[in-house]
């Protein structure tokens, strides 16, 4: 499964930094990436890859990259 971007509402709103474990793999949510949600709630951010370490647990790492604060208004044409 790709996932490009992601959403507050997709990571359940979560409010404290950390690793969360999601079916695409581990996703690392940092303060600053909660403030943004915060300010912005619908943004949507791009999903990056991190290389983990061969010793660490197996899965996908990804944090947070560029993300845009109103991700549907490409989408919509009025």
């Amino acid at each position: 499964m790709a996932v490009d971007k992601i959403t507050w509402d997709r990571v359940g709103r979560v409010t404290e930094p950390g690793r969360y474990m999601y079916t695409f793999g581990w996703l690392t949510i940092t303060a600053g990436d909660l403030e943004i949600w915060k300010q912005f709630p619908q943004a949507a951010f791009t999903l990056l890859a991190q290389h983990s370490e061969p010793h660490e647990s197996v899965g996908e790492e990804f944090h947070l990259g560029a993300f845009d604060v109103a991700p549907d208004t490409s989408l919509t044409k009025h």
